[in-house]
């Protein structure tokens, strides 16, 4: 139903070139710029425009792509409504950050699924911004994301309360305390989330709050996988700021030790945050219980 220029515009904004969407597509370069053009006469404005070699998005150009990528997703969802409605099965793309990856968000997602058998999920991971743009998007149907953002067509369901720690290896010095300080803190190696990351924020905004800077501490690594951030803390490459249920399965098998942070009380909300027009409320409780009967295996 999507008249084939929409899928070309997507295409060469996602590819960065009319030579990379027409080998995407399997089509031939000139009927991209054709799509293009014909596009920009029938709206009257300029989508692309090439500044320095590069293909650069208009104003115009990025209101006419989202448009394009919404009017996609929602085919793809008639699409596949319409076929669960045929095989009785319920699919729904889920979003995650990075850091919801180490949480057991993913395996009460598995749980629901053994649990449901006309239900198949798809999870996608990426950072919290993109998230909520595939959510209005319609490319996701419900993202598991850290607090909330003030968006009137969004609901969020509160799905459990976390805390930043300071993460460390079982044989640190620091393992044997109950809290650590901040001047402590000072001394060590940090190995942290990279600056767009939820969990970066949150701990910068608690620095500033105590009139210090991220730039006061050691930081000899800045990585956005926290599986590879915590396999550095288990082999004492330096110590880390995580969310306490990221670190759940490694605490349970003594793997990684967890302490507050004196003077930091970094609590944060997780939601699962879905549009207002979204119909299947009832599965978001389903995946509520599914994961708190998952967490409580951890505790």
């Amino acid at each position: 139903m999507i008249e084939p220029k929409l899928y070309s515009l997507v295409s060469v904004y996602q590819c960065g070139s009319f030579v990379g969407a027409a080998r995407q597509l399997s089509v031939t370069q000139p009927a991209v710029s054709q799509h293009i053009k014909s596009l920009e006469n029938e709206l009257g404005v300029k989508i692309f425009e090439r500044v320095g070699g590069k293909l650069i998005v208009t104003k115009q150009g990025k209101k006419v792509i989202r448009c394009a990528q919404k009017m996609i997703a929602l085919e793809n969802t008639l699409v596949q409504e319409l076929s669960d409605a045929r095989t009785s099965i319920d699919h729904l793309t889920v979003g995650i950050t990075h850091t919801a990856e180490s949480n057991p968000i993913a395996e009460a997602l598995a749980k629901y699924c053994a649990e449901n058998s006309g239900v198949s999920i798809k999870m996608i991971t990426d950072s919290i911004s993109n998230l909520y743009k595939m959510l209005k998007t319609y490319e996701l149907d419900i993202a598991v994301v850290e607090g909330r953002t003030p968006d009137p067509s969004l609901r969020f369901l509160l799905l459990d309360t976390d805390y930043l720690v300071a993460a460390v290896s079982p044989t640190h010095p620091l393992a044997q305390k109950s809290m650590v300080t901040l001047p402590e803190l000072g001394q060590e190696r940090l190995i942290l989330r990279l600056p767009n990351s939820g969990t970066r924020n949150l701990f910068v905004a608690h620095l500033e709050s105590n009139n210090m800077n991220v730039n006061d501490f050691n930081v000899i690594l800045e990585l956005d996988n926290v599986a590879t951030i915590k396999d550095l803390i288990r082999r004492d490459f330096g110590i880390s700021i995580l969310p306490r249920s990221a670190c759940l399965d490694e605490i349970k098998k003594k793997k990684i030790a967890v302490l507050p942070i004196e003077n930091l009380s970094m609590m944060r909300e997780m939601n699962i945050a879905y549009r207002d027009d979204f119909s299947q409320t009832e599965m978001l409780h389903g995946i509520v219980a599914a994961y708190n009967e998952t967490v409580r295996v951890y505790k």
